[in-house]
């Protein structure tokens, strides 16, 4: 299978529940999207790119930081995730963001036209991330800033780690190989530098940001909710009888229970 095929296969199924908890993700992820504004220094009547935007975050925020005399422009691989985008944007009344269906090595965009180019949780499962870095700074213009949040590594991540050594009790779970399309295939500090200093850029700098997930979210419906939006774990359930599903699913609330403050 060609990578690009594998990365529509394995993103197709989740659009529609990125979708359907769009509101939620944008809530919990909106530290990082602060950041990726703050390091990408955007500001007011400026032309972005967010490049794998999927459902259309960290886009659909960033359009107010650019005002309406700016522009935000959204691609994503995915065609389901675009509809969805260009759903919320028609939802919130905005006209300055436009989504596109493209992968991040061939942007569909001339040089020199963007005042900052941005990506929420993207290059680790981009097939050759070499191209797209050297892409996204083809269309950068000079001097401006290209950003980029990658995750650290699972285990100082109870978003990921909570369940996952939950379901990996039932289920074998090898590591994946060091350049496998996963979320934590740039966790290791400097790697992702090593692809920015292969694609030409230069000045880089890298950043651990700490920051707190918050959830309006019962647990139990934060346990649908990471199910729904991993592919990865959803695969690893159905291979599981119906009792440990039910065992997995209590072992896992038992675990998200120490991170929630709301009345159960």
């Amino acid at each position: 299978m060609q990578p690009e095929q594998e990365v529509i296969n394995r993103w197709s199924g989740s659009a529609p529940f990125w979708e359907k908890h769009r509101e939620i993700i944008r809530q919990m992820f909106a530290p990082i999207t602060q950041a990726l504004i703050e390091d990408g220094q955007i500001g007011s009547q400026q032309v972005v790119l967010d490049v794998a935007t999927g459902p259309g975050e960290p886009a659909l925020s960033v359009a107010a930081a650019v005002g309406p005399e700016g522009k935000i422009f959204g691609i994503d691989p995915i065609p389901e995730m675009v509809a969805a985008a260009r759903r919320a944007a028609s939802l919130l009344g905005l006209n300055n963001v436009q989504f596109d269906v493209a992968f991040a090595d061939h942007l569909p965009f001339p040089a020199d036209a963007f005042d900052a180019v941005i990506s929420r949780f993207g290059v680790m499962f981009f097939p050759r991330p070499v191209d797209a870095v050297r892409e996204m700074l083809r269309v950068l213009k000079p001097g401006r800033k290209l950003a980029l949040a990658v995750w650290h590594f699972a285990e100082r991540n109870p978003f990921h780690h909570s369940l996952a050594h939950v379901i990996d009790r039932f289920v074998d779970s090898p590591p994946p190989a060091p350049d496998e399309l996963d979320a934590f295939r740039f966790a290791a500090p400097g790697k992702l530098g090593d692809v920015f200093s292969e694609a030409g850029a230069i000045s880089l700098s890298e950043r651990l940001l700490q920051f707190t997930i918050q959830a309006s979210i019962s647990v139990e419906n934060f346990w649908a909710l990471r199910l729904e939006m991993s592919e990865k774990l959803r695969g690893k359930i159905a291979l599981l009888s119906n009792d440990q599903k039910i065992e997995v699913k209590r072992q896992a609330l038992e675990s998200l229970r120490k991170y929630s403050r709301a009345l159960e």
